[in-house]
């Protein structure tokens, strides 16, 4: 049963995928867009993951207000999440990301990883944290 972790940006969405035992949550591949709205080709992209790596559950970042409310990027995710759900025909788990992506940065930085070559990962890093607190709720 494999889980796919998504960390959805205005330009870009980071990508992480769990094992097939559902234990581990492994950085996969960060998708890019030029512009937010433009998103024919990232919902492409995601279902061919899903497919290729039968996916059975999306798990999507959930950028809640640190005092719990949500706000213009939170109503973005939803909007994401009732089309991946069309889209995909998978259960689309909303799970909480606030820091994330903070954290996702702390982590390169403490393993070396020069600025240049963290924006090209931050993203699917911050994907693998937020599958990660999934599975680990489970």
């Amino acid at each position: 049963m494999r889980i796919l972790g998504l960390d959805y940006g205005t330009k870009t969405v980071g990508v992480a995928l769990s094992d097939e035992l559902g234990i581990t949550a492994q950085p996969f591949e960060t998708i890019t867009r030029k512009d937010e709205n433009k998103l024919r080709k990232t919902y492409a992209r995601i279902e061919e993951i899903a497919a290729e790596y039968k996916v059975e559950k999306i798990v999507l970042g959930y950028p809640k207000n640190m005092n719990n409310t949500i706000g213009e990027r939170g109503m973005a995710t939803e909007a994401f999440r009732d089309s991946l759900v069309r889209r995909t025909g998978l259960d689309v788990i909303l799970w909480d990301e606030r820091l994330s992506t903070v954290a996702s940065n702390k982590v390169l930085m403490e393993s070396g990883v020069r600025r240049e070559n963290r924006k090209k990962v931050i993203d699917q890093v911050a994907a693998s944290m937020i599958l990660q607190g999934y599975l680990d709720s489970l």
